[in-house]
C-alpha cells in the first residue's frame, strides 16, 4: 500500500472522533459529511484499455488507482473529489435499511455488479423493487438500501427524499443538472433516482434537490406513506407477490451454496509456485453453513498481510489489528472450540504463517475488547442526525445507554427497548462477534418511541367453495388450517370468488397460515394465499389517481415477465399485480378503499375479459365503482386493444412512454353485455342414473360472441396450447397454428341455420345458409378484421361501441373467414339489436372473447348489463398519427371501393 492512500467513510469506527478524542458520546449529522467514501485506493499498473468509474473518461497512460476492496477506478485527478462510498461502508450508511427482493438468476448483458463492480458475465441476481444487480457471490454484501414502498407502523414521514441507485444507465442517458451524457457501457457510473427516474453525474447527483416529487408519474404512483403492510417474517417475494421460479440445478458434485461456488470469481487459480489459496470462514456461521472466501496470498506472508486480504474478501475495510486469524479443524463443525493460534506469544504477528504444515482453511475472528465504540441511530425519529456514537463498557446496559442518548438526541420520553434494560450490551456484542464479524460490522441498535403498533397481517385465502357464507368460510379455515379464532379474524368474504381475507395479530400465526395454505385442498381444488397490504385513502393525495397493473406473465411471447419488472421498478410494487398468483381479485381487494384509480391490463382479449368480468362480480364493494381500464395488448388477436387505439401487440416499447400514454388517454364509454346459458340436457356423470340439468350459467362479453365455425377454431387452438404449451410464446407462431387448424376444416360442412334459432329484439330472425354466427360489439374481429363492413346500409345503424346495439353477422366457412381477414369481403349481415335470443337444438361450440368451449342444447340469451357502459381507456392520437390518417383513407377509398368484388 506504499503507493496508495487509505481513507473511511466519516462516521465509521475507525475514524469516528469517540476513538482518538476524550469525548465519550459524540453525534453525527445526517448530511454534510465530507470525509472520503471508505476507499482503498492504490497505484496500479493498466494492461487492457480502462475507464474512469467517477468521470467515465479514458484513462490514458499505464497507471491508475484502483479500491482493494470494490475494484473502483479512478483518475489520479479524480480521487479527491470522488463521493461513490465503497462497498464495505455503504451499508453503515444506511439510515433504515431495506432488504432487496432477488428473484431468481438470470443473464443480464451489458449490466455491472454494484459490489464488485465487474460486468455481469455469468448468471446474477436482479432486485425486482429496484435497478440493482450483483453476482450470486456478491449478494451476502449488497448494501441493503433497497426502495421503501410500505410503512410498517414505525414510520411516520410524508416527504421522500431522492432513492439515487449508481450505474447501469443508458449510453444516451443525459444529466439532469448539466445535460451532459452520464451513462456509460463501460463502467458502472451515473446515478438514477429510484422513484422519480432522474439522471445525474456523480459530481452532480450531491447539488439536486433532496426532495423527490415521483417525477411525471407522480399521479399515478401509490405514494408509499399511504401503504401499510407488517412484513415481519415474510420474505420480500412474498410481500411482493413475486413468484418464486425454480433455481438453476447445481451439479451433481456441488454441496456448497451460491455464495461458496462463486467465490472463485476474483480470485483466479494460479500456477505460481509463490502463491498459496486459502478458505476463509467468517464466524461459527459460515462454519456451521460451509461458506467460505477464497483468498490468494504468498506463501511467504505475515500475519497482519493475511488478515487485511481476508478482511477485503468479506468488503471490511477496518484495522487489521483489530482481527485475527484462528486455524479451522475438523473439530470445528462439530464444536465451537477452535484453537487460537495466534495466542501463542505477543511478536507472533511478526513471524511467517505459511509453513508445510499449515491447514488450508482459516476462521477470522474480532479481538476480544473490554470496550467497544457502538452507533445509536435514532430510527424513524425527526432528528437532525444520523446516529451517535457511544462508548460501552463491560457495566453498560441498555437503561444507562438510553439514558445518555436521548440528550443527545433531544428526546426526554420513556423509549421502549426490544433489548432488555439490564441486559448488558458488551455480552451482546460478544456474542454477535462470535457467529460473524460482518455481522458485528453491520450491527445496529435502534433508539425508537415508545408507540404501541397494532399487528395486523392480511392474507387473502382464495380457491375455496363458492357462494358460502362467513360462517361456513370460517369453519372450513378451522378443520384445514386449525386457525386461531383469537388472532385470527375473516375480515372480507368474496362470495363469487371463493375467497376471503384473513386478518391476523399474530406474526407467528400469520407465517404459519401462509405456509400450511399451500399444501392444502378442499374438494380436490388447492387453495392460493397472498400477502395484502392496506392502503390508507386518507392520506393519497387529491390530484393522485394511482393506476392498478395486472400483468400476464404468459401472455405476449414472454414479455409479460419483463414487463412486470418494468412497471414495479417505475411503480409502487404494491400496485403491480401478478394474476397468475390469485388473478385479478388481490389487486381489487388493496385498492377497494382508493377513492379514484385507473386501471391497465396487460395480456389477449381473454385476460381482458377475465379482469373485466372480475371487476363486474367486485365492483360494487369498491370506492370506485367504475374505473377506467386501459389495454397494453400482449395476446394474439387483441381486437380490443386496436379499438382503442392501443396498437395491434406490443412490441418491446418503453414501458415509461406506455404509462404516460395511460395518463393522457380519453375516458370513452363502451357497452358491456351479459350472456346466460341454460342447457337443457343434464350434466354428465350423473350419479345413480338420476341426471339433473345444469345450473344457468353468466358470462360477459366484451368484444364478441361467436357460434359454429369460428367458436370450433378457436377450441381446437385451445386444445393444440394445451398438448404444448411452451410452443406458444409469439404471435407469429399462434396464427400459424390458426392456419393449420382452419385448413383442416376447409372442407366441414356445418348447417349451422338447421341446429339454431335466433330472436332479435323478440322478433323472429330467419337465418342464411350460413357455418358460423357472431355477435359483434367492437368494428374488429380476428386480428383486426371489419366484419361488418364499411358499406352504407339503410337497414342498420353505423356501428359504434356505446350505441346499446349488437350487431349479427354470419360466415359461411374457413373460406368466407379468411377473404374477411383479407379484407376482401365482409360478413352476411343479418340483425342488429339489443336482446337477443338464441336457441341450440344441438350441442355446438362457442366463444366469447376468444374462450371456446361446447355448449349442450339450450337457450342463450344476450342483453345489455347494468349498468350498461364501462369507462375504457383510448389512446390520445398523437399528431404524428393525424398526419397519417389521411393517406390510409385515400388508400380505402381507391382500393377497396364501395362496389367490393363478391368472390
Amino acid at each position: 500500500m506504499a503507493d496508495g492512500t487509505r481513507s473511511v467513510r466519516g462516521g465509521s469506527p475507525a475514524s469516528s472522533p469517540v476513538l482518538g478524542g476524550g469525548g465519550r458520546a459524540t453525534a453525527v449529522a445526517a448530511a454534510g459529511v465530507s470525509s472520503p467514501p471508505g476507499h482503498g485506493f492504490r497505484r496500479v499498473t493498466l494492461t487492457k484499455p480502462t475507464f474512469c468509474h467517477y468521470c467515465t473518461d479514458f484513462i490514458w497512460g499505464l497507471a491508475g488507482y484502483q479500491c482493494e476492496v470494490c475494484n473502483f477506478m479512478s483518475h489520479e485527478k479524480c480521487l479527491k473529489n470522488i463521493k461513490i462510498p465503497c462497498s464495505c461502508v455503504a451499508p453503515s450508511l444506511v439510515r433504515v435499511p431495506v432488504a432487496h427482493c432477488f428473484g431468481s438468476p438470470g443473464h443480464y448483458k451489458r449490466k455491472f455488479c454494484t459490489v464488485c463492480r465487474k460486468s455481469l458475465e455469468s448468471p446474477a441476481l436482479r432486485c425486482e423493487v429496484c435497478e440493482l444487480h450483483v453476482h450470486t457471490d456478491c449478494i451476502l454484501f449488497a448494501c441493503s438500501d433497497c426502495r421503501q414502498c410500505h410503512q410498517d407502523g414505525h414510520q411516520d414521514h410524508d416527504t421522500y427524499h431522492h432513492h439515487w441507485r449508481e450505474g447501469n444507465l443508458s449510453s444516451s442517458a443525459r444529466c439532469e443538472v448539466c445535460r451532459k451524457t452520464c451513462g456509460s457501457s463501460e463502467v458502472l457510473s451515473g446515478m438514477r433516482c429510484e422513484w422519480c427516474g432522474i439522471l445525474a453525474h456523480a459530481a452532480c447527483y450531491v447539488i439536486v434537490t433532496p426532495e423527490c416529487t415521483f417525477g411525471r408519474l407522480r399521479n399515478m404512483i401509490l405514494p408509499p406513506s399511504c401503504v401499510q403492510l407488517f412484513s415481519r417474517n415474510f420474505s420480500k417475494l412474498h410481500c411482493f407477490r413475486v413468484t418464486e421460479n425454480l433455481q438453476t440445478e447445481p451439479d451433481e458434485d456441488d454441496d456448497v451454496d451460491g455464495s461458496t461456488q462463486g467465490s472463485t470469481k476474483d480470485v483466479q487459480i494460479s500456477t505460481d509456485s509463490s502463491k498459496q489459496m486459502l478458505k476463509i470462514f467468517d464466524g461459527n456461521d459460515a462454519v456451521k453453513r460451509n461458506q467460505f472466501r477464497l483468498i490468494s496470498v504468498p506463501r511467504i506472508a505475515k500475519n497482519e498481510e493475511v488478515v487485511e486480504a481476508a478482511l477485503r474478501a468479506y468488503y471490511i475495510n477496518d484495522d487489521e489489528q483489530e482481527y485475527e486469524l484462528q486455524t479451522f479443524t475438523q473439530q470445528a463443525l462439530l464444536s465451537d472450540d477452535v484453537i487460537n493460534r495466534n495466542d501463542a506469544v505477543e511478536d507472533s504477528n511478526l513471524s511467517s504463517v505459511f509453513r508445510e504444515s499449515v491447514p488450508e482453511a482459516w476462521i477470522i475472528r474480532a479481538k476480544p475488547k473490554d470496550e467497544e465504540v457502538i452507533r445509536i441511530y435514532p430510527a424513524w425519529l425527526k432528528v437532525g442526525m444520523a446516529y451517535v456514537s457511544l462508548r460501552v463498557n463491560k457495566d453498560s446496559t441498555t437503561q444507562t445507554v438510553v439514558k445518555e442518548v436521548l440528550p443527545l438526541l433531544g428526546k426526554q420520553v420513556i423509549q421502549r427497548m426490544v433489548l432488555d434494560n439490564q441486559e448488558l450490551i458488551l455480552n451482546r456484542l460478544k456474542d454477535i462477534r462470535k457467529t460473524s464479524i460482518r455481522q458485528m460490522n453491520q450491527t445496529r441498535f435502534y433508539i425508537v418511541e415508545n408507540n404501541k403498533s397494532i399487528v395486523r397481517v392480511n392474507l387473502l385465502v382464495g380457491g375455496l367453495p363458492p357462494q358460502l357464507s362467513r360462517e361456513e368460510y370460517t369453519n372450513i379455515l378451522k378443520a384445514e388450517l386449525a386457525i386461531k379464532t383469537n388472532v385470527v379474524s375473516v375480515s372480507h368474504v368474496y362470495q363469487a370468488q371463493g375467497a376471503v381475507v384473513l386478518e391476523i395479530s399474530c406474526f407467528s400465526e400469520a407465517e404459519r397460515i401462509y405456509m400450511l395454505v399451500k399444501d392444502t385442498t378442499v374438494n380436490d381444488k388447492p387453495l392460493n394465499v397472498v400477502v395484502i397490504p392496506e392502503v390508507v385513502a386518507s392520506k393519497i393525495p387529491q390530484n393522485c389517481c394511482p393506476v392498478l397493473v395486472f400483468v400476464n406473465p404468459k401472455s405476449g411471447g414472454l414479455k409479460g415477465r419483463d414487463l412486470l419488472y418494468s412497471f414495479r421498478k417505475l411503480l409502487n410494487p404494491h400496485q403491480v399485480f401478478e394474476l397468475t398468483n390469485g388473478g385479478p381479485l388481490p389487486g381489487f381487494h388493496t385498492f377497494c378503499k382508493v377513492p379514484s384509480f385507473r386501471v391497465l391490463v396487460c395480456g389477449g382479449d381473454g385476460t381482458v375479459g377475465w379482469v373485466l368480468g372480475a371487476l363486474e362480480e367486485i365492483r360494487h364493494k369498491l370506492a370506485c365503482s367504475e374505473p377506467s381500464v386501459a389495454i397494453l395488448p400482449l395476446g394474439t388477436g387483441n381486437d380490443l386493444g386496436r379499438v382503442l387505439r392501443w396498437g395491434a401487440g406490443y412490441s418491446g416499447e418503453d414501458p415509461y412512454s406506455i404509462l404516460v400514454s395511460v395518463d393522457e388517454a380519453d375516458d370513452v364509454l363502451m357497452d358491456r353485455w351479459t350472456i346466460l346459458l341454460d342447457a337443457d340436457e343434464p350434466a354428465e356423470g350423473a350419479e345413480n342414473g338420476v341426471a339433473e340439468p345444469e345450473p344457468p350459467k353468466i358470462v360477459q362479453m366484451n368484444n364478441y360472441c361467436g357460434l359454429g365455425i369460428d367458436a370450433e377454431l378457436s377450441l381446437d387452438f385451445h386444445h393444440a396450447r394445451e398438448e404444448e404449451p411452451g410452443k406458444f410464446n409469439s404471435r407469429f407462431h399462434n396464427k400459424g397454428v390458426y392456419v393449420k387448424v382452419g385448413l383442416q376444416k376447409i372442407s366441414h360442412t356445418r348447417n349451422l341455420h338447421k341446429d339454431i334459432k335466433l330472436q332479435v329484439d323478440q322478433q323472429e330472425v330467419e337465418l342464411p345458409s350460413i357455418e358460423g354466427l357472431i355477435f359483434i360489439n367492437i368494428p374488429s374481429w380476428g386480428s383486426g378484421a371489419d366484419l361488418w363492413g364499411s358499406d352504407s346500409d339503410n337497414r342498420f345503424e353505423k356501428p359504434r361501441i356505446d350505441d346499446g346495439l349488437l350487431e349479427v353477422v354470419g360466415v359461411t366457412g374457413v373460406v368466407h373467414m379468411g377473404q374477411v381477414q383479407g379484407g376482401f369481403r365482409s360478413g352476411i349481415r343479418i340483425a342488429q339489436g339489443s336482446y337477443f335470443r338464441v336457441t341450440l337444438l344441438k350441442p355446438i361450440p362457442v366463444q366469447v372473447d376468444g374462450e371456446p368451449w361446447i355448449q349442450a342444447p339450450g337457450r342463450i340469451i344476450i342483453s345489455a348489463a347494468g349498468p350498461k357502459m364501462r369507462h375504457v381507456l383510448r389512446k390520445t392520437v398523437q399528431p404524428s398519427d393525424l398526419n397519417f390518417l389521411p393517406s390510409i383513407e385515400i388508400f380505402r377509398q381507391c382500393c377497396l371501393p364501395q362496389g367490393r368484388p363478391q368472390l
